[in-house]
Protein backbone atom coordinates (compact mmCIF):
# COMPACT_ATOMS: atom_id res chain seq x y z
CA UNK A 1 0.00 0.00 0.00
CA UNK A 2 2.81 2.39 0.89
CA UNK A 3 4.45 1.62 -2.49
CA UNK A 4 1.28 2.54 -4.38
CA UNK A 5 0.94 5.85 -2.51
CA UNK A 6 4.61 6.65 -3.11
CA UNK A 7 4.30 5.98 -6.88
CA UNK A 8 1.15 8.12 -7.11
CA UNK A 9 2.86 10.98 -5.24
CA UNK A 10 5.94 10.75 -7.48
CA UNK A 11 3.73 10.77 -10.61
CA UNK A 12 1.98 13.92 -9.40
CA UNK A 13 5.28 15.64 -8.64
CA UNK A 14 6.78 14.83 -12.05
CA UNK A 15 3.73 15.89 -14.13
CA UNK A 16 4.00 19.35 -15.73
CA UNK A 17 1.24 21.59 -14.34
CA UNK A 18 -1.58 22.67 -16.64
CA UNK A 19 -0.97 26.34 -15.87
CA UNK A 20 2.57 25.89 -17.20
CA UNK A 21 1.21 24.76 -20.57
CA UNK A 22 -1.14 27.74 -20.60
CA UNK A 23 1.77 30.14 -19.99
CA UNK A 24 3.81 28.51 -22.77
CA UNK A 25 0.85 28.76 -25.14
CA UNK A 26 0.34 32.45 -24.37
CA UNK A 27 4.04 33.17 -24.95
CA UNK A 28 3.99 31.39 -28.32
CA UNK A 29 0.84 33.23 -29.44
CA UNK A 30 2.30 36.59 -28.37
CA UNK A 31 5.55 35.88 -30.21
CA UNK A 32 3.73 34.92 -33.42
CA UNK A 33 1.45 37.98 -33.23
CA UNK A 34 4.42 40.28 -32.58
CA UNK A 35 6.29 38.84 -35.55
CA UNK A 36 3.24 39.26 -37.80
CA UNK A 37 2.80 42.86 -36.63
CA UNK A 38 6.42 43.65 -37.47
CA UNK A 39 6.02 42.07 -40.90
CA UNK A 40 2.92 44.15 -41.68
CA UNK A 41 4.53 47.54 -40.95
CA UNK A 42 5.91 49.38 -43.97
CA UNK A 43 9.67 49.45 -43.79
CA UNK A 44 11.19 52.37 -45.67
CA UNK A 45 14.63 51.38 -44.40
CA UNK A 46 14.53 48.24 -46.54
CA UNK A 47 14.38 50.48 -49.60
CA UNK A 48 17.45 52.43 -48.58
CA UNK A 49 15.75 55.35 -46.83
CA UNK A 50 14.93 55.56 -43.13
CA UNK A 51 11.25 55.68 -42.22
CA UNK A 52 11.75 59.15 -40.78
CA UNK A 53 14.38 61.88 -41.12
CA UNK A 54 15.10 65.03 -39.15
CA UNK A 55 14.38 68.47 -40.55
CA UNK A 56 18.10 68.99 -41.22
CA UNK A 57 18.29 65.68 -43.09
CA UNK A 58 15.17 66.58 -45.07
CA UNK A 59 16.74 69.92 -46.03
CA UNK A 60 19.87 68.09 -47.21
CA UNK A 61 17.78 65.62 -49.23
CA UNK A 62 15.87 68.53 -50.80
CA UNK A 63 19.13 70.26 -51.69
CA UNK A 64 20.31 67.01 -53.32
CA UNK A 65 17.20 66.88 -55.51
CA UNK A 66 14.67 64.92 -53.47
CA UNK A 67 11.02 65.52 -54.29
CA UNK A 68 9.29 67.24 -51.36
CA UNK A 69 5.64 66.25 -51.01
CA UNK A 70 3.49 68.32 -48.65
CA UNK A 71 0.33 66.49 -47.51
CA UNK A 72 -1.28 69.35 -45.59
CA UNK A 73 -4.40 71.24 -46.63
CA UNK A 74 -4.44 74.20 -49.03
CA UNK A 75 -4.91 76.78 -46.23
CA UNK A 76 -1.88 75.46 -44.35
CA UNK A 77 0.14 75.47 -47.57
CA UNK A 78 -0.84 79.09 -48.33
CA UNK A 79 0.38 80.18 -44.88
CA UNK A 80 3.84 78.67 -45.44
CA UNK A 81 5.51 75.84 -47.30
CA UNK A 82 8.91 74.62 -48.43
CA UNK A 83 9.98 76.28 -51.69
CA UNK A 84 9.56 73.96 -54.70
CA UNK A 85 7.52 71.45 -52.68
CA UNK A 86 4.39 69.91 -54.20
CA UNK A 87 1.04 69.99 -52.41
CA UNK A 88 -1.19 66.92 -52.48
CA UNK A 89 -3.45 66.85 -49.40
CA UNK A 90 -3.40 63.53 -47.56
CA UNK A 91 -7.06 62.86 -48.37
CA UNK A 92 -6.29 63.05 -52.10
CA UNK A 93 -2.98 61.21 -52.08
CA UNK A 94 -4.24 57.72 -52.92
CA UNK A 95 -6.04 59.00 -56.02
CA UNK A 96 -3.11 61.14 -57.23
CA UNK A 97 -0.22 58.67 -57.02
CA UNK A 98 0.40 58.89 -60.76
CA UNK A 99 1.57 62.50 -60.28
CA UNK A 100 4.55 61.40 -58.20
CA UNK A 101 7.98 60.31 -59.47
CA UNK A 102 8.84 56.65 -58.85
CA UNK A 103 12.51 57.18 -59.73
CA UNK A 104 13.24 59.94 -57.22
CA UNK A 105 13.59 60.12 -53.45
CA UNK A 106 10.44 61.56 -51.85
CA UNK A 107 10.34 63.40 -48.52
CA UNK A 108 6.78 63.67 -47.19
CA UNK A 109 6.05 66.66 -44.94
CA UNK A 110 3.10 68.03 -42.96
CA UNK A 111 2.60 70.39 -40.02
CA UNK A 112 3.99 68.23 -37.21
CA UNK A 113 4.98 64.85 -38.64
CA UNK A 114 1.84 62.75 -38.12
CA UNK A 115 0.18 63.09 -41.52
CA UNK A 116 3.52 62.80 -43.29
CA UNK A 117 4.04 59.37 -41.71
CA UNK A 118 0.60 58.33 -42.99
CA UNK A 119 1.46 59.71 -46.43
CA UNK A 120 4.76 57.82 -46.43
CA UNK A 121 2.93 54.60 -45.61
CA UNK A 122 0.41 55.17 -48.42
CA UNK A 123 3.28 55.58 -50.87
CA UNK A 124 5.14 52.53 -49.58
CA UNK A 125 1.98 50.43 -49.82
CA UNK A 126 1.55 51.67 -53.41
CA UNK A 127 5.02 50.42 -54.38
CA UNK A 128 7.12 53.55 -53.99
CA UNK A 129 10.48 52.57 -52.53
CA UNK A 130 12.48 55.73 -51.85
CA UNK A 131 10.16 57.47 -49.42
CA UNK A 132 10.66 58.99 -45.99
CA UNK A 133 8.73 61.24 -43.58
CA UNK A 134 10.11 64.45 -42.06
CA UNK A 135 9.91 64.43 -38.26
CA UNK A 136 8.64 67.63 -36.67
CA UNK A 137 7.01 68.87 -39.86
CA UNK A 138 6.75 72.48 -40.93
CA UNK A 139 6.67 73.54 -37.28
CA UNK A 140 10.30 72.43 -36.88
CA UNK A 141 11.30 73.53 -40.39
CA UNK A 142 10.22 77.10 -39.62
CA UNK A 143 11.64 76.99 -36.07
CA UNK A 144 15.05 76.13 -37.52
CA UNK A 145 14.94 79.12 -39.82
CA UNK A 146 14.93 77.15 -43.05
CA UNK A 147 13.56 78.81 -46.21
CA UNK A 148 9.80 79.10 -46.61
CA UNK A 149 7.40 80.42 -49.23
CA UNK A 150 3.88 81.71 -48.74
CA UNK A 151 0.77 81.91 -50.87
CA UNK A 152 -0.80 79.49 -53.33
Amino acid sequence: MKDTKRKATQAKKSAFPVWGWVVIGVIIIAAVMGFNLLQSQPQAAEAGMPAEVSVAQAADLRDQGAYVLDVREQEEWNALHIPDATLIPLGQLSSRLSELPKDQEIVVVCRSGNRSAQGRDILLDAGFTNVTSMAGGMNQWQAQGLPISTGP
